[in-house]
């Protein structure tokens, strides 16, 4: 049973991703946080440090989001190459997923913590690392299995993925223009069918 107080730290955290990822760690204001938990700054800071503690919490929130989502959708499937086209799928519809209408977290949190937020950029860091080391362990099993080709480039094709997801997400955002993504996502869905064995 969660205490009174970690289920306040929740509360804040839950309320506060959605502005961070939206709004970044700079833009996001105590009053914004305030008005969005409707807690006081005593509150906020009755449980946590700083507002570098809440926006660490809330990336690290924002990303699990994610995580869930995709293993979830990939348990849908036994093929390996249909595992991995969980991401095009997933990323071609990202304006209608909640935890992703106003971005990738990854993406958001990395261009705006490369020089300012030391914390952050590791965290970000860290996620890229889960990330890459996410679609390897499924090019490895679908190698074993026979399923996909066993001369695959496995460092190319992560940094492939992670890469030209990130990139088409911000490119969409910038422009409000889904063509690119979908042309992107589409470059991407053949890329990973032609791993096939």
């Amino acid at each position: 049973m969660t205490s009174k107080a970690e289920r306040t730290k929740q509360f804040i955290i839950e309320k506060t991703a959605p502005i961070f990822n939206t709004k970044g760690y700079a833009g996001t204001s105590l009053n914004d946080m305030m008005a969005v938990t409707g807690l006081t700054k005593g509150s906020i800071y009755g449980n946590f440090d700083n507002k570098d503690a809440v926006a660490l919490a809330a990336f690290a929130y924002n990303f699990r989001l994610v995580i869930v989502y995709i293993k979830e959708e990939m348990d849908k499937y036994p093929s390996y190459i249909d595992k991995l086209l969980v991401y095009p799928n997933t990323y071609r519809k990202y304006h209608k997923l909640p935890f992703l209408k106003n971005g990738c977290p990854v993406a958001n949190t990395s261009t705006e913590a490369d020089d300012t937020h030391p914390a952050l950029k590791e965290k970000v860091n860290a996620a890229i690392g889960y990330w890459r080391n996410s679609v390897e362990k499924q090019l490895k099993a679908g190698i074993k299995s026979g399923e996909i080709n066993p001369a695959t480039n496995i460092v190319e094709v992560c940094g492939v993925l992670t890469a030209l997801i990130q990139g088409a997400v911000l490119h969409a955002k910038a422009s409000g223009k889904m063509q690119y993504l979908n042309a992107s996502m589409d470059y991407l869905e053949n890329f990973i069918k032609n791993l096939k064995n």
